[in-house]
Formats: structure tokens, C-alpha cells, sequence
């Protein structure tokens, strides 16, 4: 392997290790106690060889360096623990939420990139017009705003007065007379959350496709090309698009994150069952295995999304490749 292969893998390595750690910090540094989500308010009447009983099955047990140890040794066995707020193994609780998850992020992440870089194209094209001062001043506006405000707004307009899309949930409560039915009510549901996050998620990829594009029509080559007579539809699409694209190709795996972490509001205000809602969930009972796991299946996406651009970028800019081929 070569020796910049293996500095980007221990780089990862590195990020993944912090965010273990942070994992297994963050959900013992917020206040609460899941004795009193597990048991209840009598959980302060327990003696004290009780509660630590208890917390020696809940894995909770001895100082937090004791801790720590048997929670990376039974991260490296696959051991994720058992939720304490649904009583089953943590991998069956994602296993259950992840696909929702997924089918919701799947489209709002391709069509808020799609739509943000082609307003931001179609702004950057007619730089200091009313069509780019209008694009720019609502996306400002857009993300201005909290998603969840977002998503109150539709909820009230699209689902409480227009009464076009249910408000609540993935899937239909009383099933589906046809597998046909069931997609078409598993699709309605989707539309306002997807919508939610698009609009959401549209102000920082539009502002970047618009500098990217207004930076290379600026360029030399595109002057050349003017001058060569070639058509300006040609001129935009086959010359100044294809450099501009490469930092938002960059910017595509990064926008995963910001997607991930809107998808706990989007999920918690329209009771969507995805990965997002159960972190809300796992947060309020104090679930440290289903949180740890949560958040570690989440930062796994993250690095697999940002490892998958930083593999593939060469094969879009060739620059790239031939500095990687002289490096190496």
C-alpha cells in the first residue's frame, strides 16, 4: 500500500477513535440518571448493593476508565449492549429504525444537491440580475431558518389546512389493502420531511455552486473558448460546469453530516421511526448503549462518505491523479 494510502487511513483511524471516545463521554456528561428511566422514582430507594447489581448489567458499572476499557473491548467483539429503554440487543433496534432513515435521506440528499447546484449555475450565469438577487436573497432567507420552524410551517399549511399529506409517522396505522397502496402511503409520508430537509439544506451548496461557477467562467480558457466562437450553451455546460463541479463534489460528502444531524429534528417533529427519532428517544431515557451506537453508526457514515470522495476526486480532476502518480 502506498505510504499516502496508509497516512489517510490512519487519519480516519483517528477521527473514529475521537469520536468512540466522545461517544462514550457525551451521553455520561448530561445530567439524569437511567436507574430512574429503568426503574423509576424508586430507583432512590434502592440499597446500595442493589444499584450496583443493576448497574453491573447495564454496563454501567465501576469508574469511568473501567468503563471505557470494557466498552472499546466489547466494541472490537461487536458487542453493542442491550438498550435499556426497549430491553433488546442495540443492533436490532438500528437494524429496525436505520432503513427509514435511509429511505429518507436517500432522496432529500440528491435532490437538495441537484437543485442548489443547478439555482446555483442558473444564478452565477446571470450574475447581478433580478433572477440571481432573487435566488440569493431566499436562500439566505431559507438558511436563515431552523428546520424545525421548516417543518412546523409545512406541517401547518400542507397537512392541518390543505390536509394533502398525514402528519405523523412512516406508514399507514391500519396497513394497506395492496403492497401498491402501502408504497403509495409510505411515499406520502415521506413528502414533508424530504421537503424539510431539502429546503433546509439548500443555502450552503447554492452559495458554493454559484462562487465555483461565477470563479471559473471568470477564467482564461472560458475567454479562449469565447473567442473561438463556440456557443455559450457549450461554453457553460461543457467547459465552466465541469470545473466548478469538483468542490462541490467535495462539499457532496460533507453535506451527509448536516443531512444526519437535521434528520433528528426533521424525524422527532413528524414522529418519522428513523435513526434520527431514536436518538431523540435513547437521549431522553439516558440509553448509554443505544446512544453510543447511534452516534457511532452515524460517524461511520460520515467518514465513509468523506473516505469515498477523497477516492474518487481523481477521477474527476486529472490534476489530481497526476500529482498522486508523480507522489507516489
Amino acid at each position: 500500500m502506498r505510504p499516502r494510502r496508509w497516512g489517510a487511513l490512519g487519519q480516519y483511524a483517528l477521527v473514529l477513535w475521537v469520536a468512540v471516545t466522545l461517544n462514550f463521554a457525551l451521553p455520561r456528561l448530561a445530567p439524569g440518571d437511567p436507574l430512574e428511566y429503568v426503574i423509576g422514582p424508586e430507583f432512590q430507594t434502592l440499597t446500595v448493593e442493589q444499584r450496583a447489581e443493576v448497574l453491573d448489567e447495564l454496563g454501567l458499572s465501576g469508574s469511568l476508565p473501567q468503563q471505557y476499557v470494557r466498552y472499546m473491548g466489547n466494541l472490537f467483539r461487536g458487542d453493542f449492549g442491550v438498550s435499556i429503554r426497549f430491553g433488546r440487543p442495540v443492533p436490532e433496534v438500528l437494524a429496525d429504525r436505520l432503513p427509514w432513515t435511509l429511505l429518507l435521506l436517500g432522496p432529500a440528499f440528491f435532490l437538495a444537491f441537484g437543485i442548489a447546484t443547478a439555482l446555483g449555475v442558473f444564478a452565477a450565469v446571470r450574475r447581478g440580475g433580478r433572477a440571481d438577487a432573487g435566488l440569493l436573497t431566499g436562500t439566505l432567507l431559507l438558511d436563515a431558518l431552523p428546520a424545525f420552524w421548516i417543518a412546523m410551517v409545512l406541517l401547518a399549511v400542507f397537512s392541518v389546512r390543505l390536509g394533502w399529506f398525514p402528519s405523523f409517522g412512516a406508514e399507514p396505522l391500519l396497513g394497506a389493502s395492496s403492497a401498491l397502496a402501502y408504497g403509495w402511503e409510505v411515499g406520502r409520508r415521506l413528502v414533508l420531511p424530504t421537503a424539510t430537509l431539502v429546503l433546509a439544506s439548500l443555502g450552503h451548496t447554492f452559495l458554493l455552486a454559484r462562487a465555483s461557477m461565477i470563479s471559473s467562467l471568470g477564467e482564461d480558457y472560458i475567454a479562449q473558448a469565447e473567442a473561438a466562437g463556440l456557443p455559450p450553451r457549450r461554453i457553460i455546460y461543457r467547459h465552466a460546469l465541469r470545473n466548478a463541479v469538483l468542490p462541490l463534489y467535495t462539499h457532496f460528502a460533507l453535506t451527509l453530516g448536516g443531512l444526519v444531524g437535521g434528520a433528528v429534528l426533521v424525524e422527532t417533529v413528524f414522529g418519522y421511526p428513523g435513526v434520527g427519532r431514536l436518538i431523540f428517544e435513547a437521549l431522553s431515557a439516558r440509553d448509554y448503549p443505544l446512544l453510543q451506537a447511534s452516534f457511532l453508526l452515524v460517524t461511520l457514515g460520515v467518514i465513509l462518505a468523506n473516505a469515498l470522495a477523497d477516492a474518487t476526486y481523481p477521477l474527476l480532476d486529472p490534476r489530481v491523479r497526476r500529482r498522486r502518480q508523480r507522489g507516489s
